[in-house]
């Protein structure tokens, strides 16, 4: 398997005792550096991703103005809640790019799996604003970067994040092509993610919410997983395979109110690797979202990743 992270990540700072915080990537990538298995897996670099392949899902106006707010100083995007620093737009450019360069490694190389330890995370931004602790939806831009540069007919997207990937939902919302599947506590922020919403148009079908409220755990995220959304992506049978991985839905997460564990995220892997086979070879792409207590945070990823390498 590959693992994407690069020092460039730390340098975007949502503030001072923001949540979203360096800390997150240094607590992963110490854990990882520390694995057995570390020595036998592919490194990936980032790359800073080009306009054009931004505006593959992102509207170029709202990119323009992430650029200027960020390179002027501002400490939140006009466009919503996103905290930025300077850095932070450059450091977007590379988070989207070293996705795009763990999606190229499975489509050229050997690799069939990789983990992409990247931040700002994504799911919340969407085609014409930033939101959340998210600027560029880095998950729905591998879906479309994969769709048009290897010919990918079907993405498959689960996210199990404590909460909703709006901005991923919405991009994809009339879409058939790409079918989002999420668990996530409900009602709970960003307030969208209701049983009801299914997609619109010829998407309609291929959006899948299973809300849950306030301490659920392994028992209802693995159930949703393995009898709703296994059994649906092996009717949709998708050629390319995404996670986003949020560990806000670790017990003792200070933001979440769910109560998953470590072994809860061995066994969604497990089932998103079975999907990733069931017409993608393998492939399989997972990309951090959300995770804030720092030990658990590093200690899920180590269970999601372990199980990973081994398959």
């Amino acid at each position: 398997m590959a693992y994407l992270y690069d020092d460039i990540f730390l340098t975007h700072d949502a503030g001072m005792g923001h949540p979203e915080s360096p800390g997150r990537l240094i607590a992963i990538n110490n854990a990882v550096k520390e694995a057995d298995w570390y020595k036998n897996i592919t490194l990936l670099d980032s790359k800073p991703v080009d306009i054009d392949t931004l505006s593959l899902v992102h509207d170029r106006g709202y990119i323009e103005t992430a650029k200027r707010e960020c390179e002027a100083g501002y400490w939140c995007l006009s466009t919503g809640d996103t905290n930025v620093c300077k850095e932070s737009y450059r450091v977007a450019l590379h988070a989207v790019g070293g996705v795009l360069a763990a999606v190229d490694a499975v489509f050229t190389k050997k690799i069939k799996h990789a983990f992409c330890a990247v931040r700002p995370p994504g799911h919340h931004a969407s085609g014409n604003r930033g939101m959340g602790f998210c600027i560029f939806n880095n998950i729905a831009l591998a879906a479309c970067y994969a769709q048009k540069k290897y010919n990918v007919q079907r993405v498959l997207i689960a996210d199990w994040d404590v909460h909703h990937g709006n901005g991923t939902q919405n991009i994809f919302y009339s879409d058939d092509t790409v079918f989002f599947m999420s668990t996530h506590q409900y009602p709970f922020y960003p307030g969208t993610g209701a049983f009801h919403e299914t997609g619109a148009g010829k998407g309609k079908g291929f959006t899948m919410n299973r809300p849950f409220g306030a301490c659920a755990g392994n028992n209802e995220i693995i159930a949703a997983f393995k009898d709703e959304f296994l059994p649906a992506a092996k009717a949709f049978k998708p050629d390319f395979t995404l996670i986003s991985a949020g560990f806000d839905s670790r017990i003792h997460d200070p933001i979440g109110g769910f109560r998953m564990d470590d072994e809860g995220f061995r066994e969604l892997t497990k089932i998103m690797l079975e999907i990733s086979h069931i017409a993608g070879d393998g492939r399989l792409v997972s990309i951090l979202e959300g995770g804030y207590n720092l030990a658990g945070l590093a200690a899920a990823v180590l269970a999601h990743m372990d199980e990973m390498q081994k398959n």
